[in-house]
């Protein structure tokens, strides 16, 4: 039978070990911890941990607070150390990258080379995401549109339908994002109507879930606009519709955005982006 959890109360304790950003066991931890929601994960992260006192401060924490340990860590020695006294103090402890190089291996036929934060090297892929992120940075809510052609995306909308943050995280991913506001009794920019290359989205939520993001922000910002349109359900939903419009004249592809995350939101664009190169390849 597998071990119960030390803790009955409504979290437990997660350790994340790694030699390098720790970005990876972030994204598993809580990537797995989301698929129990009765449970909250308490985050222990150990980044840069390579050298037996770094690992020991560690492992005193561990000690203190037992739960689960997930780690990444290419020195053979440090890992062993980890896992014996993970048994020693009876915590389940696990190399998350383990088995995925066991698997690379075996399918490959061929001899792994330690890197640390392999992932983080300035190569060419590190140095165009550092460009799209300095492109997209400059060209937020619609600055410098003259320079639309140079964009991979251009996400349109109405204000606060996440497009700036959404423009953030593609450009993480190497993708120069273009963000544009659809303002109610302005026309949209010449440029946006004629472009050519890059692809053009737009993203819509539902006016209830518009109104609210608005008035929470109109309160984080100590603004009283209660008679203003800009929370007036009527007119948002002519917004949307205006907005709604405009993309169905060019055949832009749309995406609702109510109930999607950040991360959700960038996957429908980069799967949107996907399909449109391959159309051109194929064509």
């Amino acid at each position: 039978m597998p071990p119960k959890a030390r803790n009955t109360e409504s979290y437990f304790h997660l350790h994340l070990v790694s030699d390098s950003t720790g970005e990876t066991l972030l994204a598993v931890g809580r990537a797995a911890a989301a698929q129990f929601p009765t449970v909250v994960p308490l985050e222990h992260v150990f980044p840069l941990i390579r050298n037996p006192k770094q690992l020991e401060q560690a492992l005193a924490e561990i000690e203190n607070n037992p739960g689960i340990v997930l780690y990444t860590l290419v020195d053979e020695a440090l890992s062993n150390r980890l896992q014996a006294r993970c048994v020693e103090l009876g915590v389940p402890c696990l190399s998350v990258l383990g088995p995925l190089l066991a698997l690379f291996h075996n399918y490959l036929g061929t001899e792994t080379t330690p890197t640390i934060g392999g992932q983080h090297m300035m190569n060419a892929g590190y140095f165009r995401r550092i460009d799209a992120l300095n492109f997209t940075m400059m060209h937020d809510d619609g600055q410098h549109i003259q320079d639309i052609e140079q964009a991979d995306v251009v996400l349109v909308g109405v204000s606060r339908t996440s497009k700036t943050p959404t423009s953030i995280y593609l450009a993480n991913r190497g993708i120069k994002t273009l963000n544009v506001p659809l303002v109610p009794e302005i026309a949209p920019p010449a440029e946006l109507e004629t472009a050519a290359k890059p692809l053009v989205v737009g993203l819509f939520a539902t006016p209830e879930r518009i109104v609210q993001i608005r008035q929470n922000r109109l309160l984080s910002l100590n603004a009283t606009k209660a008679d203003s349109t800009y929370i007036d359900r009527e007119h948002v939903t002519q917004e949307i519709a205006a907005a709604r419009k405009l993309c169905a004249k060019h055949g832009w592809p749309s995406i609702d955005v109510s109930r999607r995350s950040i991360e959700e939101t960038a996957a429908a664009v980069i799967a949107l982006l996907q399909e449109r190169r391959r159309g051109a390849e194929s064509s």
